[in-house]
């Protein structure tokens, strides 16, 4: 086969999981040499604004996307979180790897969980959804925009906030899971669509990349989740600037799969919960983004994009 070419950014945590996917590579096709190109992307470049005021969707993928598309790259890996729902054309998720612990990390050096912080304690984090959410449990922290990597968050942590909330994948791929004081958990914290995935986009003409791919890496439990969390995602159009969450697991031939909407200051919190099947993953997260939208959840995301747009 010849050389491949990896597109992805230029985070440790990046790279690592970028080396995850060289490593199945290699595995399955002893002698195969693989390129990293390290490409930056704009979420990568504008560091000093919060996530939902810098907009558009693609944030840490439409450069790397643009790469493979002009042949600079022939594969790119991402955290799906940060895939948006609609692929460009010509190019598709050719593997899912084993989803690490989707969940949401508190990390603190003090404090056990947020509902043991110190009254006005301030807490670190760069999404909407983690501090709608951290705000619906304790009204009166003060939320901190904390924006760059997983090495510059927990410096800032240690240089005086009182705790920062991010994935527990990240940590866990870096070896810093020593530094997870709990897991945040579903029902009441429920993950970003898609966290704890790493996939890997290719071109969708490109069969031979494709095939290699499906052998070497796919995690068939992992895609079955993804289609039914992606699903919600379409139906919901929700970005970075919606506080929105979804999570689906298998249990035997069930999905269980729940769902979360609420304003950035944790009020008016909605949650949904279905059981899809395995041969409709889709159906499952559409009906629990119909069901969101149903109870108020529209409304919400009206104010919301109306808000943005002003």
């Amino acid at each position: 086969m010849r050389r491949l070419v990896i597109g992805t950014r230029g985070s440790r945590l990046a790279i690592t999981q970028t080396e995850m996917v060289a490593a199945g590579l290699k595995a399955a096709v002893p002698g195969l040499e693989i390129g990293i190109e390290i490409i930056h992307t704009k979420g990568d470049k504008i560091l000093d604004v919060p996530l939902a005021l810098v907009g558009g969707k693609g944030l840490f993928v439409k450069e790397i996307e643009e790469a493979l598309l002009d042949g600079r790259c022939d594969l790119a890996v991402h955290s799906l979180k940060d895939v948006p729902a609609e692929l460009p054309e010509g190019l598709v998720l050719g593997a899912s790897l084993a989803r690490e612990v989707a969940y949401d990390a508190f990390v603190s050096r003090s404090w056990n969980c947020p509902r043991n912080l110190p009254q006005g304690a301030r807490v670190g984090t760069s999404s909407l959804r983690r501090q709608a959410l951290l705000k619906a449990m304790r009204p009166d922290v003060v939320v901190v925009s904390l924006r760059g990597n997983v090495e510059t968050r927990l410096r800032k942590l240690d240089e005086g906030l009182d705790a920062i909330v991010l994935a527990a994948a990240g940590l866990r791929r870096l070896g810093l899971s020593n530094r997870i004081a709990a897991f945040l958990t579903p029902p009441e914290f429920v993950p970003a669509a898609g966290q704890g995935i790493v996939v890997v986009e290719n071109r969708e003409s490109d069969t031979e990349v494709g095939d290699l791919l499906r052998r070497a890496l796919e995690h068939a439990p992992t895609r079955i989740v993804m289609r039914a969390e992606r699903a919600f995602l379409a139906a919901m159009g929700g970005g970075c600037q919606v506080p929105l969450g979804a999570f689906a697991r298998i249990e035997g031939e069930a999905i269980p799969m729940i769902g979360v909407l609420a304003r950035p200051d944790g009020t008016d919190m909605r949650r949904v919960s279905v059981e899809g099947t395995l041969d409709a993953p889709e159906d499952a997260g559409r009906r629990v983004a119909e069901a969101l939208l149903a109870d108020g959840g529209r409304a919400i995301l009206e104010e919301l994009e109306g808000q943005a747009v002003r």
